[in-house]
């Protein structure tokens, strides 16, 4: 199990990516190969998080 500390710093990372890709969303819509890499980056760390 990871250490407490290491799940809130990665639940930090997380909420930032998660801003990010919704503000680029908003500016470029939601196919724009920028907010699909967001995505992507975004669902490694949800990845790294759950598991």
């Amino acid at each position: 199990m990871k250490s407490l500390l290491c799940k809130k710093s990665l639940k930090f990372v997380i909420e930032i990516k998660r801003k990010d890709m919704y503000n680029k969303a908003k500016n470029l819509g939601f196919t724009n190969p920028q907010v699909v890499n967001c995505s992507q980056e975004l669902d490694l760390l949800l990845n790294k998080y759950f598991t």
